[in-house]
């Protein structure tokens, strides 16, 4: 092999081994960072619930409370439900039911009640689920999604939504700002809902956490391409000597 092309040869490989190990390096970091997320949820999830009026005052303050537990009592205006679109756990497409619950006090905030299936996405086919006394919910805080390219728009004209679009949907329940809605939605808890649905409990608080196997995945690209370039060079070294 003349010295020229093994020197191309050999900076071609520098630089994509350079790239590879890079690659490695970073799901490492992205490992460290979805684990202690992880473990930030968990700790934020196992809290004793705080009361909605304390919820809101510390959201005003710029708290971040996704995830915290919240609890909420107060009556449901069924007539102004949302429909979130999702998937159930077997794979199922339906919608997560958001409906407006306010307190005595006059505070509102967006309840995630649960997953129904398509076909009962119209109240009528779950009218026991339309609980008219006063209730109590308790749920975790969740904030809005931000808008992406991989999610279709939101629909607010035909009640169909694909994003957590918390101020969107606020608008279009209470037109023209005429409520003050509270800055987070409150997913609710699994519980006992006469007729079985919506059914709560829909958060998922397991993150996908695949970051270690695309860390040893380029690893193992990089001591392929490592073991590739030594035999290739030690082959062409052996041709020119004969």
């Amino acid at each position: 092999m003349q010295t020229s092309a093994l020197l191309r040869l050999t900076v071609a490989t520098l630089v994509a081994l350079a790239v590879l190990i890079g690659l490695g390096v970073w799901q490492l970091q992205r490992l460290e960072w979805k684990e202690a997320l992880i473990a930030r949820i968990e700790t934020r999830t196992e809290r004793a619930p705080m009361d909605l009026e304390q919820a809101i005052a510390l959201a005003q303050e710029g708290r971040k409370l996704s995830y915290i537990p919240v609890r909420a009592e107060g009556r449901f205006h069924h007539t102004k439900e949302r429909y979130l679109y999702a998937l159930s756990d077997e794979g199922k497409a339906g919608w997560h039911v958001i409906t407006p619950l306010e307190t005595v006090d006059g505070d509102v905030v967006l309840v995630d009640r649960g997953f129904v299936p398509d076909a009962l996405r119209d109240p009528s086919t779950r009218a026991l689920g339309q609980i008219e006394e006063v209730v109590t919910v308790t749920g975790l805080a969740r904030t809005s999604e931000e808008p992406s390219v991989f999610i279709p728009d939101n629909d607010s004209g035909a009640n169909q939504w694909f994003s957590r679009d918390l101020p969107a949907m606020a608008r279009s329940i209470f037109p023209g700002g005429t409520v003050q809605v509270a800055p987070f939605f409150l997913e609710a808890r699994e519980s006992e809902v006469p007729g079985g649905w919506p059914q709560g409990g829909q958060t998922r608080l397991r993150l996908v956490n695949n970051h270690l196997q695309y860390a040893l995945t380029w690893f193992g690209l990089a001591l392929c391409l490592v073991v590739i370039y030594g035999v290739y060079v030690r082959g062409a070294y052996r041709d020119g000597r004969s």
